[in-house]
């Protein structure tokens, strides 16, 4: 039986892609030190990512942009990004991180809480989904600076709040998520 993990990294932030990622492990080729990329440092991440790659693993990564999030809903892009990981990589069962509902004609699809940090194949589109979104985050980061997103991944950080405070919302971020954060937040004073 072939199973196919996923996973998906960047659900929460204020600013940037979710990125998602379906692995299907090589059976002859065990890869050490596999774990939820959240228990991972940026490091070990790294290298896990290599060795997945590089294992003859079939790996599927898919993107959704902010602007679709802050038109269609985290909600949509959560599921959308699944159904279209499925509907590339060819398994007989699937394995999503999480608690969501897919139901997608002839495929075998389940939703466990706490797979990344169970399944070794949900543990590998952890790692691949997290590190491919932190790179688009550095490679953001470029384009603009005063965010901090190198270091935040586009996450609440209190840099981050001010920077929106004194820079504006850019392109990049998620609409609803940074106006929710700012009215809670109130005044932030340095």
């Amino acid at each position: 039986m072939i199973i196919c993990g996923l996973d998906e990294a960047g659900r929460g932030p204020l600013a940037g892609p979710l990125v998602a990622a379906a692995v299907i492990l090589n059976s002859r080729r065990v890869i050490k030190n596999l774990n939820d990329s959240k228990k991972l440092n940026s490091k070990q991440r790294e290298v896990l990512y290599k060795k997945i790659n590089d294992s003859g693993a079939v790996v599927g990564v898919e993107i959704i942009t902010a602007r679709q999030i802050n038109n269609r809903g985290i909600g949509w892009a959560n599921k959308e990004i699944f159904k279209r990981l499925i509907k590339r990589v060819a398994a007989n069962k699937y394995i999503v991180d999480g608690n969501l509902k897919i139901n997608l004609k002839n495929k075998h699809i389940v939703s466990v809480i706490g797979a990344d940090a169970t399944r070794k194949c949900v543990m590998a589109a952890s790692i691949i989904a997290k590190v491919t979104r932190d790179q688009i985050m550095r490679d953001l980061h470029k384009e603009y600076p005063n965010y901090g997103w190198e270091i935040n991944m586009g996450y609440g950080t209190r840099e981050h709040i001010l920077a929106l405070k004194q820079y504006g919302v850019v392109r990049y971020h998620r609409d609803v998520y940074v106006t929710t954060v700012l009215n809670r937040m109130g005044n932030i004073n340095d």
